[in-house]
């Protein structure tokens, strides 16, 4: 068992560099092909892909599954795998979508591709150079938020962690980048806040990802789960709003609904005892309100309640004693 558990923790060998340049080759002979068809041809070949995966991915499935059936108990288990199998799909889905926004999207057609809900409030703050934080959830197409207000002309900030290939990475990020959206390395992140806050910019947040046992627990789905400190920390040294976004994909096509779900504005938390973890709750309720308007679009794969409050932690201990 002690063998199996430093197997586990024993490091992957990385790839060399020769190695991460040819996997950025083989991308971009795959992507030539990719090319050649329409985007929707290539959403529906990415549903096929994501019926596989979920067929063919069990460990994985079985995580969408469990994550399922504790936020839905009152589900039963068709409606489980049908919700679960389609959230594979989105996840392929995100890719194709990825690579061909650049090709599709400019500020001419974007109302062909996108329709807007409830946003009124956040784009006259941007429009008047306020500074702001958006953040957004692991729901089908989160990225192409960012390229939107990138083409829209506003003053955009996406943190984002690199990859491993700084081949593939510098790509990624052209196609980010490539309509105005500033593309800013996680690591690096915390010395150009101030400003860019200055400069009246808005940051862009993935928000629902595990942070482990130093996070902050708030509900999410009926269980806590960890979230990072960072974003009520940084809205609270800077006194700015926090603005919720969903972007919803309509059926399988190349087309979504943004919307904003809320708007935290400081006066909100002013007056709270423990302003942190206020905000990060307020937050994560309306990435649930979200979710729940189509919960196949979320990712459910997504290991979002693995870390456990302390409190649960001791009475699993205490249980194996």
């Amino acid at each position: 068992m002690a063998n199996t558990e430093r197997k586990r923790r024993r490091k992957k060998r990385k790839k060399t560099l020769v190695e991460h340049w040819l996997l950025y080759i083989l991308l971009r002979a795959v992507l030539c092909v990719v090319f050649l068809f329409k985007v929707e041809t290539m959403l529906k070949f990415a549903c096929f892909l994501g019926r596989a995966l979920w067929k063919h991915y069990p460990r994985g499935r079985q995580r969408a599954i469990d994550n399922l059936k504790a936020s839905y108990p009152e589900k039963d288990d068709k409606w489980i795998a049908k919700t679960g199998r389609r959230s594979f799909e989105q996840l392929v889905m995100l890719v194709i979508d990825i690579l061909f926004t650049p090709r599709i999207i400019n500020r001419d057609n974007w109302e062909q591709y996108s329709t807007y809900k409830n946003i009124e409030r956040v784009k006259w703050m941007m429009q008047e150079g306020r500074p702001l934080i958006m953040v957004a959830g692991h729901y089908s197409n989160f990225e192409i938020m960012g390229y939107l207000l990138g083409v829209f002309g506003f003053n955009i900030f996406s943190i984002a962690r690199p990859l491993d290939n700084k081949f593939i990475n510098r790509y990624l990020y052209s196609i980010r980048e490539k309509k105005g959206q500033k593309i800013i390395d996680k690591k690096g992140a915390a010395d150009q806040m101030e400003k860019i806050v200055a400069g009246g910019g808005t940051l862009c947040f993935v928000a629902d990802q595990d942070a482990g046992k130093k996070g902050v627990f708030v509900d999410f789905f009926g269980r806590k789960a960890s979230s990072y400190k960072s974003i009520a920390l940084l809205a609270m040294q800077y006194n700015i709003p926090i603005c919720v976004g969903i972007s919803r994909r309509v059926e399988n096509r190349f087309f979504f609904e943004i919307e904003v779900e809320r708007v935290i504005m400081p006066s909100e938390w002013a007056d709270k005892t423990n302003p942190l973890e206020w905000i990060t709750a307020e937050y994560t309720k309306a990435f649930e309100m979200g979710i729940r308007k189509d919960p196949s679009q979320y990712w459910w794969i997504h290991r979002r309640w693995k870390t456990r409050p302390k409190s649960e932690r001791k009475l699993d201990t205490d249980s194996h004693r």
